[in-house]
């Protein structure tokens, strides 16, 4: 049976919330300050219990206090904050402190029960080192004169990591699918549009396989002219072609061994596919102008935000190549399917570019929170980074405005249009985007979520200038 402890000091709501849990199956104990739940954990509580419940004004202290409290003894336990204040500020603290969720009175019960239900699934399947990420990307911004707390807010900041995996459904369903087929030979194919961190996922595929000591080696196919595809490819020797003064090792050599990551895939032109799909089969390569062929070993993981489906179905991609790179798929979710993770990245981003920009910005006032939410971010993670520099670049104070981050984001994004979908629309939409833009390509294709490569091809089949 899983223990519960809820900390309410409204003794009448929290006897109720007791009742309730223990008819739903859980073992429940309840206290009513910090300082209680603090000598309960002390005394042995914290070896049994499963989750906690808090509301996050308490007499003695608030509820982050408590949480704060905890990590710094890694009692790690999940953590769900209650408040009457149901303002976006909380949420944005209570995650960037390491809750799991956040949830505001008057309680739903259906919705409680779910987000219990959920922090408990996501503690049972957690790993060492989606714990040390989660650590590493939680700061503590809790208002308190508490030293251990400014002492956990100055580690905190002292090393700020690359990137976070994300703690929503859609998040933990990504990362279990990433478990579940890096340590095999499978070939992977991400799917998503621009901006969702598909590179990131092929290096986490890497990094948890059995070739994380071997090289991994990126590849952007739309960048790739069709004339000097083999070339890249598969390298060339010395002479092979004007131009070619030294030797030049290809991609499939470079991460022989390894993993070798082909984004962008489904901008390869008809002919380059035939070439990639010979070497996928035979396992060999002959570099350009080369009389040997080479053996190689590579694990394939590609990503395109094209439908392959379609361009199979159309004749733009081989079939054959299609079910040679899809042995498994993963789906991207983009940000505004991600919950409150976006306060997560957000801060993450915000750290990242005070130390790259030498600033101190403490994160986003309420007003800038509510509109961070408002937004339906269509450039997914890469546009959210991008905002969140210039905003820290902006910012006058320790926090950022809702007036400096709008600032931040542009006036373009007063009347975004959405992310492409199907073909019947994308000429629409990219006129559209490009009459907002005055005529700028790379801003369209921001406004867009897309890759700039992707907007001058599509630019080309038209015939558009």
């Amino acid at each position: 049976m899983k223990q519960i402890l809820i900390v309410e000091d409204d003794l009448a709501f929290g006897t109720m919330l007791q009742t309730w849990l223990k008819k739903k199956g859980f073992d429940v104990e309840k206290v009513t300050n910090v300082g209680a739940a603090a000598r309960w954990l002390t005394e042995g509580g914290a070896d049994s219990v499963n989750l906690i419940l808090s509301d996050l004004r308490l007499p003695d202290h608030d509820g982050l206090f408590l949480l704060t409290w905890m990590r710094k003894r890694n009692i790690a336990v999940p953590f769900i904050v209650m408040t009457h204040y149901a303002e976006v500020q909380n949420a944005v603290l209570a995650m960037k402190s390491g809750a799991a969720d956040y949830i505001a009175k008057p309680v739903q019960p259906d919705v409680l029960l779910q987000k219990i239900n959920d922090a408990l699934q996501a503690a049972s399947v957690a790993t060492p080192v989606s714990q040390a990420v989660s650590a590493a990307s939680a700061p503590v911004s809790v208002a308190s004169t508490n030293a251990a707390a400014s002492d956990t807010t100055a580690n905190a900041s002292a090393s700020v990591p690359k990137y976070l995996e994300g703690r929503s459904e859609a998040s933990r369903q990504l990362y279990d699918y990433v478990r579940l087929v890096a340590p095999t030979p499978m070939s992977v194919l991400i799917l998503g549009a621009s901006g969702t961190g598909k590179e990131y996922v092929a290096r986490r595929i890497h990094e948890l396989s059995a070739r994380k000591g071997k090289p991994f080696f990126a590849l952007d196919c739309g960048a790739i002219p069709k004339d000097v595809a083999a070339s890249e490819f598969f390298g060339h020797k010395k002479g092979a072609f004007t131009g070619a003064d030294a030797d030049k090792r290809g991609a499939f050599e470079v991460a022989n061994g390894g993993t070798l990551f082909l984004d962008e895939v489904g901008n390869l032109s008809y002919d380059v596919q035939v070439q990639l799909l010979r070497a996928l089969q035979e396992r060999r390569i002959r570099p350009v102008g080369g009389d040997r062929e080479m053996k190689v070993d590579i694990r394939l993981v590609c990503a395109t935000n094209e439908n392959l489906e379609q361009a199979v179905a159309e004749g733009r991609f081989r079939e054959d190549l299609y079910h040679r790179i899809n042995e498994f798929t993963i789906y991207m979710p983009q940000l505004r399917e991600r919950g409150n993770d976006i306060f997560l990245f957000a801060d993450l981003f915000i750290r990242q570019a005070n130390a790259e920009l030498q600033r101190q910005v403490d994160g986003l006032d309420a007003a800038a929170a509510e509109l961070l939410v408002q937004h339906s971010w269509p450039g997914n993670l890469r546009e959210l980074n991008n905002v969140m520099k210039r905003a820290v670049l902006l910012a006058r104070g320790r926090q950022i405005t809702a007036a400096e981050l709008q600032q931040a984001m542009g006036p373009v994004r007063q009347n975004a249009v959405p992310t492409l979908h199907d073909e019947a629309d994308e000429r629409q939409r990219i006129e559209e985007a490009l009459r907002q833009t005055g005529g700028n390509k790379a801003k369209a294709a921001r406004l867009l979520g897309i890759d700039r490569k992707t907007i001058y091809n599509k630019m080309e089949k038209w015939g558009m200038s």
